[in-house]
C-alpha cells in the first residue's frame, strides 16, 4: 500500500463553495475505483481551524501501483490538470495503517515531522511511534517519505474540540470518502 496526495493551493478570496459543489457532483466517481482503498476529499479554508490558506488536497490510499497508474495516465487526473494545472503528486508509504472504519470521520488533522539523518535506521520506526502525540478519541495513520525523509501523522477526528493544544498542523475538512466497496459491505 501507499498514499498519494496533491495539494492545490487556491487564492485567499477563492469561493470554496466551488470545490464543495465539485465534490458533491463528482466525488462518487472514485467510489470503488480500481485498487483504491480510500480517497479522502479534503479542503482547508483560510481562517477556519487556524488554516492560513484555501486548498483542495485529496489524499488517496492505494492497494498497489496499478490504481494510481490508471488514475494518472488513463485520463482521470486530466480533470485536475484542466481545472488547476500541473500539480506535484506526493507519494508516501504507510508506517501505521489507517483505521478500518473511516466513514464516520469529518476531519483529518495532519502533523509533519522530519526524520533526522543518522547512521542506522534500525530503531527509527520505534522512535517515530514513541514521538507520536496520542489524542484521545482519535485514530491515526502514519506515512513516511524517504525522498524527503519526513513523516506525517494523520489523525481521524469527528470532533475538533478534542484538539486541546495549539493546532500546529493542518486541519482538513473531509467532504467525501470514496472507498473500496468491500470495506463498506
Amino acid at each position: 500500500m501507499f498514499t498519494s496526495q496533491y495539494k492545490i493551493i487556491l487564492p485567499s478570496d477563492y469561493d470554496m463553495n466551488i470545490i464543495k459543489e465539485r465534490v458533491v457532483n463528482n466525488g462518487h466517481k472514485t467510489d470503488g475505483f480500481d485498487d483504491l482503498k480510500f480517497k479522502l476529499y479534503l479542503i482547508t479554508e483560510k481562517g477556519v481551524n487556524n488554516n492560513l490558506q484555501n486548498s483542495y488536497s485529496p489524499l488517496y490510499l492505494w492497494k498497489n501501483h496499478n490504481g494510481l497508474n490508471k488514475f494518472l495516465f488513463e485520463g482521470f487526473y486530466d480533470n485536475i490538470l484542466n481545472s488547476f494545472g500541473w500539480q506535484q503528486v506526493q507519494v508516501g508509504i504507510p508506517l501505521v495503517d489507517p483505521p478500518s472504519n473511516i466513514e464516520r470521520y469529518k476531519y483529518l488533522y495532519q502533523k509533519t515531522k522530519q526524520i533526522e539523518p543518522k547512521g542506522s535506521l534500525i530503531y527509527t520506526k520505534d522512535e517515530i511511534l514513541k514521538e507520536i502525540q496520542i489524542i484521545e478519541n482519535t485514530e491515526y495513520m502514519v506515512i513516511y517519505n524517504p525522498d524527503k525523509w519526513d513523516y506525517q501523522v494523520f489523525y481521524f477526528l469527528d470532533d475538533l474540540s478534542i484538539l486541546t493544544e495549539q493546532v500546529n498542523g493542518v486541519v482538513y475538512q473531509i467532504l467525501h470518502i470514496s472507498q473500496d466497496s468491500s470495506l463498506t459491505d
